[in-house]
């Protein structure tokens, strides 16, 4: 798993890059190829197209960006419920101003990268209920 412990430890873009290569490998019917937005899959034995702003270029990355979005926006419903008061199904995660009041008055969740400013700065850390 690629959560927030994993992205503290090895950085976004290497946890990205590692979970992409994780997805890939997993998949059901091996990949022929790989179109990806920007980032660079030197590892793969396949043919890798890395395209830079890919989403508006590429019909691939733009359903797969629509896909992750909508999956993200599930997934932070999810969290809404399990961690109330802090607005995941609003704010679906970005540092919004009803983000940070909501960290600055209940405290960090597990979900929170440590090595993201200001969370880093926030000592405060609280369980779901």
């Amino acid at each position: 798993s690629y959560g927030p412990d994993k992205i503290d430890e090895l950085n976004i873009y290497e946890a990205t890059r590692q979970a992409m290569y994780e997805a890939i490998r997993t998949l059901s019917v091996p990949a022929e190829a790989v179109v990806a937005d920007a980032m660079k899959l030197p590892d793969l034995t396949i043919p890798v197209e890395s395209i830079v702003k890919g989403d508006s270029k590429s019909a691939n990355i733009a359903a797969a960006s629509i896909i992750a979005k909508v999956t993200r926006d599930r997934y932070m419903k999810q969290l809404d419920e399990e961690y109330p008061g802090y607005g995941f199904g609003i704010h679906k995660g970005y540092y919004t101003e009803l983000h940070k009041e909501a960290v600055e008055q209940q405290g960090v969740t597990p979900l929170h990268r440590k090595s993201f400013e200001p969370i880093k700065s926030i000592v405060r850390w609280v369980k779901p209920e």
